[in-house]
């Protein structure tokens, strides 16, 4: 019985080693080493920072061949077209100050003309306005006081100056070939005896009478000077 079971024995421990070995043997065929080391977390990263590094490597490789390959072309383009960007920033500024300067020159041409304008039209007569009768001496003082007392502005005076410069230039002897006489040049000479009989030597005489004559007449001696300037006398 012994021997049976003895012999019985050692099958079965014949099939438990053919058997381990089996699995042995199936496990060596199906179970890649790589495939699971892969799968172990260290080793993932490892490769993927490997990678990582290897693509990094060929991206630089590529870029430092491509700026030692194209540098010079590309720095002669760039330049080129830098140099037509200032040109044409140059020509731009260039066009900008004319038309600055030309803006410029329109507005001082147009302050003056209103200023011109504003003159015209502050003294329409263009004659010379005293700022007071302190600017006149002798006969021209007389008058400007005359004309003041008379009721007439400075710039009046003004006007009755330059009618009289240009009549008699303000000389209560000055007489004329037909008859006219004295500062004001009535003609004739004797109508001032309305006023004094000494007319034909008296300055204050003579501008009394030619204020009044110019203020029946003209109304104001810038109307009888704008009369004279039109046609040559008043």
């Amino acid at each position: 019985m012994i021997p049976l079971l003895t012999r019985y024995g050692a099958k079965l421990a014949a099939v438990l080693v053919l058997a381990l070995g089996a699995v042995i043997a199936v496990n060596a065929v199906t179970d890649d080493p790589s495939e699971l080391d892969a799968k172990h977390p260290s080793q993932a990263a490892a490769e993927q920072q490997a990678e990582a590094e290897s693509a990094y490597q060929e991206v630089r490789y590529l870029h430092v061949n491509y700026i030692a390959e194209t540098a010079g072309a590309d720095v002669s383009v760039k330049a080129e077209a830098v140099a037509e960007y200032a040109l044409s920033k140059a020509e731009g500024l260039d066009g900008a100050q004319a038309d600055a300067d030309q803006a410029a020159e329109a507005a001082e041409e147009a302050a003056a003309a209103a200023e011109a304008e504003a003159a015209a039209n502050a003294n329409p007569t263009s004659v010379a306005i005293p700022s007071s009768c302190d600017e006149y001496s002798g006969n021209k003082a007389t008058g400007c006081a005359l004309a003041v007392e008379r009721g007439f502005d400075l710039e009046q005076v003004g006007c009755l100056v330059a009618l009289w410069n240009r009549e008699s230039g303000w000389n209560e002897y000055a007489a004329n070939g037909i008859g006219a006489y004295g500062i004001p040049q009535a003609l004739p000479g004797s109508k001032m005896a309305s006023e004094g009989s000494d007319w034909e030597s008296n300055p204050v005489t003579q501008i009394k009478w030619g204020l009044g004559y110019i203020a029946g007449r003209y109304g104001t001696p810038c109307s009888a000077w704008n009369h004279s300037e039109e046609v040559g006398w008043y």
